[in-house]
């Protein structure tokens, strides 16, 4: 079955290996070079143009809204991601994280911007993530982690390096169940449908380009 079936499809070596290895080392080497910075207090750490460990959703972990390599992965994809869905898309945003030990990714949903959605497995250890494709929403509070009753166990998906997996984010829950091994780095990749309900007010994540920080708006150009 197709993407506009199913509303999942998964990617088999979508990056190459090598490709893939050196973005995990560059996001590797990120972290490790801003949490220097900062230990010496020579970043400031709500600055938008760099990673942070604070983030909500996942403490702990490091991630990266719109890091400049990661919006260009952005575009590069786009030929791939129109030919396996078969659809026109537009991209949103990236967003980067390196998961260690411990970490979980609640169940939810994404937001408008998260239309068609992938998780791309750069590097480390294998962590699979979990589907519903039934497109109910069980999900009550996702901080408190209260669901309605009767939620599926949903469909688990394993990505070896370079693998991607297309989902409808905005329509599907999806989630993790925690990180049991010591490093893992996913890249996601957003994009609307080009003749959606969100395509003329959501471009670029209502950033004027790709590649900029949403903290850094408005911008006079």
């Amino acid at each position: 079955m197709s993407f506009k079936t199913k509303k999942y499809q998964v990617i088999r070596q979508a990056l190459s290996k090598e490709l893939a290895n050196f973005i995990f080392n560059y996001m590797m080497l990120q972290r490790d070079a801003v949490d220097l910075l900062q230990k010496h207090n020579k970043l400031n750490p709500y600055s938008p143009l760099i990673g942070q460990r604070g983030e909500p959703q996942v403490p702990g972990c490091y991630s990266r809204y719109a890091d400049w390599a990661m919006e260009t992965l952005l575009m590069y994809m786009i030929p791939i991601m129109k030919l396996k869905t078969g659809m026109e898309l537009i991209p949103t945003y990236s967003y980067t994280r390196l998961y260690i030990k411990g970490n979980k990714l609640k169940r939810h949903r994404d937001r408008p911007s998260c239309e068609v959605s992938t998780t791309l497995h750069l590097g480390g250890d294998e962590w699979p993530i979990f589907l519903d494709p039934s497109g109910e929403h069980y999900v009550i509070d996702e901080v408190k982690e209260i669901h309605k009753p009767g939620a599926p166990k949903g469909i688990r998906v394993d990505l070896k390096v370079g693998d991607m997996l297309i989902y409808a984010g905005h329509e599907l829950e999806h989630w993790r169940e925690p990180f049991e091994g010591n490093i893992c780095s996913q890249v996601f990749l957003h994009y609307n449908h080009a003749n959606g309900p969100y395509a003329k007010t959501n471009l670029y994540d209502k950033r004027p380009m790709l590649g900029v920080s949403k903290q850094l708006i408005p911008i006079k150009m």
